[in-house]
């Protein structure tokens, strides 16, 4: 039997942008990282790097820091001074879950559906997050870049949230996220479903031009989304 989007069992979600509300916090982390690099706030050269953080939003963070600094060390030590930046800032209490985001993934769940959690981050700086909103149990699994190989816009979060779970086919995956990159994961993955949400970085445009089966408003949307979709036939 061929499989259709009814038949999805497994749903990959982003978080930043997704799940938990960005409020800026990627971009001053950034800032803090170029400048540990000698790239003052405010400078040109710091404008122009914004614009690739803000256009590569979803990609792993150290392979954004390789395109920009080039030196191995430098993108390294670029990444250090982000992950503590951004910690900082979640320690602060500047980071939440999006509106209706934890009663989504809940609803999903209780669709008979396994849920995992993805990012860009690393470990740490995910377990931060994780921590900081009570969400060690509010997925089945959570992956960041280094326990899949790959971070986005590569298939490889998507396909070990896949192998992991034991979901049968690539048909049976949606995956829903803020980024283009996310859809380019989603599409390079095979998934039955690849929504964009309007909560994060990236605006209609670009989520279609880039694979989106479906662009929603939010990802407390997709529940139901899932639920309406043909039968299998």
């Amino acid at each position: 039997m061929d499989m259709t989007t009814h038949d999805v069992t497994l749903v990959v979600l982003d978080m930043a942008g997704t799940t938990v509300a960005d409020d800026g916090l990627v971009e001053l982390a950034f800032a803090a990282a170029a400048r540990s690099q000698g790239v003052e706030t405010g400078s040109p050269e710091h404008a122009a790097m914004l614009a690739h953080v803000r256009a590569t939003m979803g990609e792993s963070k150290i392979s954004v820091f390789r395109h920009l600094f080039g030196e191995e060390d430098r993108a390294q030590g670029a990444n250090l001074v982000f992950e503590a930046a951004y910690e900082g800032l979640v320690d602060q209490g500047r980071c939440e879950a999006l509106p209706g985001a934890a009663e989504a993934i809940a609803e999903l769940r209780g669709q008979g559906r396994k849920v995992a959690l993805t990012t860009g981050f690393s470990r740490t700086t995910q377990d931060r997050i994780l921590d900081a909103l009570g969400w060690r149990d509010v997925a089945d699994l959570t992956l960041c870049p280094a326990d899949a190989g790959r971070g986005r816009p590569y298939p490889d979060l998507a396909l070990t949230a896949l192998l992991r779970t034991r979901t049968d086919s690539v048909r049976q995956v949606a995956v829903a996220g803020d980024t283009g990159y996310d859809m380019l994961t989603g599409v390079r993955a095979g998934a039955a479903v690849v929504a964009g949400v309007l909560t994060g970085a990236h605006d209609e445009a670009r989520l279609r031009t880039d694979g989106a089966t479906h662009v929603l408003a939010s990802v407390a949307e997709l529940p139901a989304l899932l639920a309406a979709l043909p039968a299998a036939r």
